[in-house]
């Protein structure tokens, strides 16, 4: 679980393990997610296999996600004690968060491991194998020399970047590509800088290689991955924006390979027109927008140093709805902030009524450590916030449900991704706007095509549909 960053790095470690150290994944048994067991292929135990790696992959954004990470580890740090010989690993954004700390709380763990210390795993846990208890959380600064090199800032050391590190794909139509790590803005309630580190952009050639060799591999859908994709670029020399890479890649992508582009985070305060145009014109960008607004009150924004207003963030939707006005619009919003007043929830309740996204994650405030906004006096009570996210929820599914009846009678391009689970005779697939499509269909003959499908019925977050003609 986590974000999609937090999943795409799941799969880089799960290919160190298996592509480099030759481990094989074990289902996880009562743990937490996410929990990645790994052991050795050629354990005797035939019945139960042994694990010889715990792997936490680990997401801090809110409260709740870092306290489950503690009760996972709590049963097999007691099996440790009892002489089990096993390597337990925490990684991801607790870890680069906690780091010496978590050791002190949990003398059993063997590695605390930063997400950008990912490409390294396979030498680390060679270390943890001679007895070494590590910590790797110290800030990296990478940069690409002649193909992709990696140097620690402080050490002459070099590594290929991390897109080179074996990665085990969660699906075979669609994958998620890094473009850019990091973040520079410090919003007051974000935890992600202090463990993502500074913004950092791969070059464009080096993201097209991996998109290339998606492509021979037969996938269908590239996510490209980003916490302010809209920053992509201003950190290299020259500079480059997400536009440019959007164009880079839409025209040297070969046909009737990918033939979707998504793309993941915008942050209104750096949102170009020419993404937008990008997005309108491009026939392999997806017609999608991710647009997290997180309050409706301009003063609560101010708080949370977003840096836009409710009119400048209208004024972006407007934009979107005149030169793509098919296209979704999705967003993420915060509720209960601290000093957020009924009136201010109230605009917020406002700017939803004007834009209707077609998709709302919805959170309620939670204090991180390391954060301007959890020290403040002015906290709202929980039983506040819970209240304001039952209403905001509950707009978020009316306009939802709203958004996908647009469709109905309409015929759609359907890219076809899994079966159904609930209906084996069922396929689901996408809309070129991220709707879920469910339809009846052989899914060995239908997966990674695309289809056409007319819908017949509108859901609050999916639609159903038969293929047409």
């Amino acid at each position: 679980s986590g974000c999609q960053m937090n999943v795409a790095d799941s799969e880089r470690i799960m290919g160190v393990l298996e592509g480099e150290l030759g481990l094989t994944a074990l289902d996880a048994i009562n743990t937490a997610d996410p929990t990645l067991i790994a052991s050795n292929k050629k354990s005797k135990n035939k019945k139960k296999p042994t694990p010889d790696i715990l792997l936490l992959n680990t997401c801090t954004i809110r409260d709740h996600a870092e306290q489950k990470v503690y009760d996972a580890l709590g049963p097999y740090t007691a099996l440790k004690r009892a002489g089990k010989p096993l390597a337990i690993v925490v990684a991801g954004c607790v870890a680069q968060q906690e780091g010496d700390a978590l050791l002190r709380r949990f003398p059993e763990i063997d590695l605390v491991l930063g997400p950008q210390y990912i490409p390294w795993l396979g030498e680390l846990l060679v270390e943890v194998g001679k007895g070494s208890q590590l910590c790797m959380t110290e800030s990296m600064i990478w940069s690409e020399k002649g193909g992709s090199l990696v140097i620690d800032k402080d050490s002459s050391r070099e590594k290929d970047g991390d897109w080179m590190t074996p990665i085990k794909r969660g699906h075979s139509v669609r994958a998620w590509v890094n473009v850019i790590y990091g973040c520079n803005e410090h919003c007051t309630y974000c935890v992600v800088p202090s463990v993502r580190g500074v913004e950092q952009s791969r070059s464009m050639e080096a993201i097209l290689q991996e998109c290339l060799q998606l492509a021979a591999s037969g996938y269908k859908e590239v996510t490209l991955l980003g916490q302010n994709i809209d920053a992509y670029g201003r950190d290299m020399i020259p500079k480059r924006t997400f536009a440019d890479l959007l164009h880079y890649l839409n025209d040297n992508l070969p046909p009737n390979t990918i033939s979707r582009i998504r793309y993941v985070t915008s942050h209104p305060r750096y949102f170009s027109e020419r993404v937008i145009d990008a997005v309108a014109n491009l026939d392999k960008v997806c017609e999608c927008f991710h647009m997290p607004f997180q309050a409706g009150d301009d003063k609560v924004l101010r708080d949370m140093r977003r840096g836009y207003t409710f009119d400048s963030y209208m004024k972006i939707i407007q934009k979107i709805r005149a030169k793509a006005p098919d296209a979704s619009i999705c967003g993420d919003v915060i509720v209960g902030f601290p000093g957020e007043t009924e009136e201010a929830f109230q605009r917020t309740l406002d700017l939803m009524e004007e834009v209707k996204f077609d998709n709302l994650n919805t959170f309620a405030y939670s204090p991180r450590p390391n954060t301007e906004a959890a020290d403040w006096e002015n906290q709202i009570p929980p039983e506040v916030q819970s209240e304001r996210l039952q209403r905001v929820q509950a707009l978020a599914a009316k306009h939802a449900l709203e958004r996908s009846e647009r469709y109905l009678g309409k015929v759609i391009e359907v890219l076809v991704e899994d079966r159904n689970p609930k209906n084996g005779g069922e396929v689901m697939g996408r809309t070129r706007q991220g709707r879920q499509v469910f339809f009846e269909g052989d899914i060995d003959e239908l997966k990674g095509q695309l289809v056409n499908v007319k819908i017949t019925a509108a859901r609050t977050w999916s639609l159903v549909g038969s293929i047409d003609g």
